[in-house]
Parts: C-alpha cells; sequence; structure tokens
C-alpha cells in the first residue's frame, strides 16, 4: 500500500468508503455481516488505515457495524464520519449527534470529522445559523475529534467561499472523477482547496460505478492496458493535491482489485498521452449522459415505493446501451416513473440536485 499525507497522517492512497456494502435484503439497513466483515477486515490487514462512514448510511447501521467489526484494528485504523447536517435544528444537535456517533464507533474519539454535504443552502441556514463551526472547533479542542473538514456538494463559487469561511479547516471531501473535471468544486476547486492549505478527499471516484462499467462508447476511448477502473483512479492518484480516494466497494474482489491498483499509485504516473485519452473519454460521455445520478440512494426510500437510482439507470441507458436493454431495466421496477407524487422530499437530499420529480415526468413519457 502506497500511504500519502491528509492533515500529517500517514494514510493509505485507498480509503474504504462504508456506505455500499453487501446486503442480505433491498433494505440499505441489512448488511450482510459475515461477508461485510470479511472486507473490512481484509482491507485493514492489506495497508487501508482509512474508514470513511456517516450517521445516515446503511440506514444509519453502517458506524456501530464497523465500530464493531473493526474494533480488533482500532489503533492503527482511523475512523472518519460525518455530522448530519440536515438534521440539525439547533446548536445542541451537533454535540448529541457527535456523542452518539463516539458511542456507534465504540471510540473516545474520531479521526476525521466532516460536516457533511454541505451546500449554499445548509452552510447558511444551518452551519452559520447555529454556529457549527465553532462547535466543530470546541470539540476538536476537547480530544473528541483530531481532524476536521467538510464535504461538498455545490457550485465552484460556493466551495470557495467555504473553504475561506473557516481557518482550521484541515481537509475537504469533494466528487471528482475524469468526468467531473468541471462539475461542483472540479479541478479549478481542488487546485483552490491545495493552495489554501487543504488536504483532499475524493469521492466518486467512479462516478457511482458508471466508471467502472462504462458504455461500450466509452470503453473504445480506454486502452485496454489498464482496466476503466484502473484508469479512473489512477487519474486521481496522478494529482498531487490527492491525498486519497474514497471507493464505496460492495464485495471482496472489488476490494482486491482496488488495493492492487493502490500498491501502484504515484503522482505523475500517467503521461500526457493517458490524459489525452482521458479527455476524449469524457467527451464521449458527456454527449450521452442524461441524469448525473451516481446511485448514492439519499433519495431513498421513496414514500411511495419507486426505486429512484434504478429509473435513472433504466434512463441514461437509452443513451448508452440503447433502448431495449433501457426496456429491460425498467421493466424489472415494481413501480414506474408515472406513480411519482411530486412529493420532492428526495430532491431536498440529492448531493447533485437533480430535479427527480421533473425527470420522472420525461421518463413516464419516454417508456409509456
Amino acid at each position: 500500500m502506497k500511504y500519502r499525507l491528509l492533515a500529517g497522517e500517514k494514510i493509505s492512497a485507498l480509503g474504504f468508503g462504508c456506505m455500499r456494502f453487501p446486503t442480505t435484503s433491498k433494505n440499505s439497513g441489512d448488511i450482510d455481516a459475515e461477508k461485510s466483515t470479511a472486507m473490512l477486515r481484509y482491507a485493514a490487514e492489506n495497508g487501508v488505515n482509512y474508514f470513511d462512514t456517516a450517521y445516515v448510511y446503511h440506514d444509519e447501521k453502517s458506524e456501530s457495524f464497523i465500530g464493531e467489526a473493526l474494533k480488533p484494528y482500532r489503533d492503527k485504523i482511523h475512523f472518519a464520519t460525518k455530522c448530519p447536517t440536515w438534521k440539525v435544528k439547533c446548536e445542541e444537535d451537533f454535540d448529541r449527534f457527535l456523542d452518539e456517533q463516539l458511542e456507534r464507533l465504540q471510540t473516545d474519539h474520531i479521526d476525521f470529522y466532516l460536516i457533511h454535504a454541505l451546500d449554499k443552502d445548509r452552510f447558511a441556514n444551518i452551519v452559520e445559523k447555529y454556529n457549527i463551526i465553532d462547535k466543530l472547533n470546541k470539540a476538536k479542542a476537547e480530544g473528541k475529534i483530531r481532524h476536521i473538514g467538510f464535504s461538498f456538494h455545490d457550485d465552484l463559487e460556493t466551495f470557495k467561499k467555504i473553504v475561506d469561511a473557516n481557518p482550521a479547516w484541515e481537509f475537504c471531501q469533494i466528487q471528482l472523477n475524469y468526468i467531473n473535471t468541471n462539475y461542483q468544486a472540479g479541478l479549478e476547486g481542488l487546485e483552490y482547496a491545495h493552495e489554501k492549505g487543504l488536504d483532499v478527499i475524493i469521492m466518486e471516484p467512479l462516478l457511482g460505478g458508471k466508471l467502472a462499467n462504462p458504455s461500450p462508447q466509452v470503453s473504445k476511448m480506454l486502452s485496454d492496458e489498464k482496466t476503466p477502473v484502473e484508469w479512473a483512479m489512477d487519474f486521481l492518484w496522478n494529482r498531487k493535491e490527492i491525498s486519497l480516494l474514497l471507493s464505496g466497494m460492495g464485495a471482496m474482489e472489488q476490494v482486491k482489485a482496488n488495493i492492487a491498483y493502490a500498491d501502484k499509485a504515484e503522482v505523475g504516473m500517467l503521461t500526457d498521452k493517458n490524459l489525452d485519452m482521458l479527455k476524449s473519454a469524457k467527451e464521449v460521455f458527456d454527449k450521452m449522459a442524461l441524469v448525473p445520478c451516481t446511485k448514492c440512494a439519499y433519495c431513498m426510500p421513496c414514500p411511495f415505493g419507486l426505486d429512484i437510482p434504478k429509473t435513472f439507470e433504466a434512463y441514461n441507458a437509452t443513451a448508452s446501451a440503447g433502448m431495449n436493454s433501457a426496456k429491460e431495466i425498467y421493466s424489472s421496477l415494481q413501480k414506474g416513473a408515472d406513480k411519482c407524487k411530486k412529493c420532492k422530499k428526495c430532491e431536498k437530499v440529492c448531493p447533485q440536485s437533480i430535479k427527480i420529480s421533473s425527470e420522472m415526468t420525461k421518463i413516464a413519457e419516454i417508456f409509456e
């Protein structure tokens, strides 16, 4: 395993994202304990020392699960988790959630603590309104948190404002891959944070799996000397500004493959020819992408029983895989897009700011 610095700590180039564990049912909270424990422990025994979770992952079961599964490794790993920003309704909530998370993780301190999924609205109406930055800095001073940062989903201007809002920030977490170079914080945000002294963690390196199994059109653009996953990860590890990238691994073969890729990770590992190839792949992808869904499932469960991520998968397949494949995916859904009641509960929590109710109207018409 290769290591880089994050807030002064020696951190594995690959971090384990704990929001996509295998489950025993369609319910996200039904984590397959045997498979998931084996994956976590294999990672810990093979050099991965950064495990990223959040209060809400797996129907609020992820923190407790990894706290128990990784208890034997606690002295050699780092836990990262996040304040559930959108659940904070008063100043006292910050400490209440933090204390609950310490209990769930079975630890007296959290190594890396993030304010979760910041955007313009949450920063103004929650973080600033309830003095969350002061609370965060105080918790660090008390030893409950070792390093402080935030994760982000909004535009570049908002990102810069949040970076500049707290001189005590040590790191941030942004969405980035060879497709999203000009999306949300993007490459410019990456460079801005680095210049301001913040270390940077990358989420969605595979764009919710879309870059692991790209469309035939995108695949044609990629050299077969590496897998699509390795090309996507190497694009990020190639950058000096990046401390680590997170992968939400859901199977042991993914853990083993990603660790093998991380073993070779180096700054400057790609040639100009490699980078031009990935730029060409992005151009093809952008022409075919319809909805920027990453299957994070923050929108779930839908009160009316829709499988929102899979509905978007079917819709995107109309451009990438053809209508026959799209219809096959769509026909497997228990409820079609026409069953959307436009309650917009999902839109309030979507990190990609997708206008889900409007998209459902379009999708229903296409598949009708």
